[in-house]
């Protein structure tokens, strides 16, 4: 079970990655501009820069859904299962909980699904 002060921990922690996956969302959304035919780029360039909008679309992507599910864990921080792994039920341990905050799966839970 997490002491008081780790929830507040974690809850801060949680906080914060939103708030620089906010940041990040708007500089990929920038980078995922549609690429305007131009002719002073040649065409190796040119399919280098379609190459890296498709990694930061995909980029953009992932940070959209751990956003989500970190405004999710958020709002589910006071609920009485808070921290226990979805599986088991056993508490998901605190360092575990701090490295990837939206997780509802223990160590041992996450092995077996994978």
């Amino acid at each position: 079970m997490m002491t008081k002060e780790e929830k507040e921990k974690l809850e801060n922690h949680i906080k914060e990655n939103i708030e620089k996956l906010k940041k990040d969302i708007v500089s990929y959304k920038q980078l995922t501009r549609p690429i305007a035919p131009d002719n002073a780029i040649g065409r190796l360039t040119r399919m280098e820069a379609i190459s890296s909008k498709s990694i930061n679309e995909a980029t953009l992507r992932r940070a959209k859904q751990t956003l989500s599910k970190l405004e999710r864990v958020l709002k589910m921080a006071d609920a009485p299962d808070f921290g226990l792994c979805r599986t088991c039920e056993e508490p998901i341990p605190f360092r575990r909980l701090m490295i990837v905050p939206e997780t509802d799966l223990c160590v041992e839970c996450a092995e077996t699904v994978s």
